[in-house]
């Protein structure tokens, strides 16, 4: 069985699909994709014996936008029977990596979240079967792959592996942030979880550092700036609306009363640009590349809203265009795009600035 298991926000299964398609195309993997509507998940079947270690193995998960797991499906189990769930995993030790770690999973749907409690309380004495059998290490490991039972109900589910230097870290896939009842907003989220996805935690010293001045397109009432003022930033936030008034107290916050398409920054000291408005998609992306081009900002974080229809080929075209802009003149630049679990309609992408070192020769 060479199949890839991948988890994705309900509703968004053909976007999954068809992004994993054209990336498994590149490094010449052939499939096809099985997809239930409303699911929260895809199951790519390959044509050839192996390709699902290969897809492991060099398919980038970070290029992956509308993924937000992906597994090596080692067997599906189905009609298990509830009084042994147990045996028939055991079973399939020989087929199965020596793993690190376990977690026993369900789709993020109505369905599966009924089956969580469940989930959580088969996690322990599984565990314990495993480590007895010796297909899961005495302590867990980061190392090692990540055992994952996917169950899409209650006697089926899937049993596979993930690496863990090409997965994601998350149970479910999801990073669970806790809403913090200061804040002005909900999407203060989108942004707080776009720090994690897209900035190695050792980075944070540097990138996110107290003092910088950052830019927020589109922020009333302010859920992007709370997360800013909370690294103890100063912020221009840019909007016609209003902003919270417990930000205006912290004294790190000007207000612009402002079109985020015409501001233009006073001083050319900004590290961070970050947009959350309710725009055409190509007209953002357009946007903060004039930025980047005209280094008014280091990095940015922005979302582009996506239509009814035809999601993954639209935010492909956007984020096309945006590179050859940026290529067009001269900037180099790393860019990442997903879409977060806290995101909805959406799709987040982070592009950093990079400076090229010029070399000098030896004397």
């Amino acid at each position: 069985m060479d199949q890839i298991l991948l988890y994705c926000r309900q509703g968004f299964e053909k976007e999954c699909a068809a992004e994993f398609l054209d990336k498994a195309a590149e490094i010449e993997v052939f499939g096809f994709p099985r997809l239930g509507k409303q699911s929260g998940y895809v199951l790519f079947e390959c044509y050839q014996k192996g390709d699902s270690e290969k897809l492991l193995k060099s398919l980038p998960f970070n290029t992956l936008i509308f993924s937000r797991q992906m597994i090596a499906v080692v067997d599906h189990l189905s009609d298990l029977d509830a009084g042994d769930r147990i045996s028939p995993i055991l079973a399939l030790g020989s087929q199965l990596p020596k793993c690190g770690s376990l977690r026993v999973e369900t789709p993020d749907t109505n369905q599966g979240k009924e089956l969580l409690k469940f989930c959580r309380k088969f996690t322990v004495p599984l565990r314990q079967a495993l480590r007895k059998r010796n297909v899961l290490l005495e302590r867990e490991s980061d190392r090692n792959p990540v055992l994952h039972l996917c169950f899409i109900a209650s006697g089926n589910c899937y049993v596979g592996y993930s690496r863990t230097n090409n997965n994601s870290p998350h149970y479910m896939g999801i990073h669970r942030l806790k809403f913090p009842s200061e804040a002005p907003s909900r999407s203060t989220l989108k942004l707080e979880e776009a720090f994690h996805a897209f900035i190695a935690r050792d980075d944070w010293d540097e990138r996110l550092a107290p003092g910088m001045w950052a830019v927020d397109l589109g922020a009333c009432p302010g859920g992007w700036t709370y997360q800013l003022v909370q690294r103890s930033m100063f912020v221009h936030a840019v909007d016609n609306g209003t902003m919270a008034q417990s930000l205006m107290d912290t004294g790190q916050v000007k207000y612009h009363a402002a079109d985020g398409f015409k501001y233009e920054p006073a001083r050319k000291n900004v590290t961070w640009l970050v947009c959350d408005m309710i725009e055409k998609p190509h007209r953002v992306a357009h946007l903060v590349g004039e930025w980047l081009i005209k280094e008014w900002a280091k990095e940015a974080i922005f979302n582009l809203k996506l239509p009814m229809t035809r999601r993954y080929e639209q935010v492909t075209e956007n984020l096309y265009q945006l590179k050859k802009l940026l290529q067009e003149n001269g900037v180099k630049f790393e860019m990442q795009a997903k879409h977060l679990y806290h995101d909805r309609e959406e799709v987040t992408v982070h592009i950093r600035r990079i400076r090229e070192i010029k070399k000098t020769s030896a004397k």
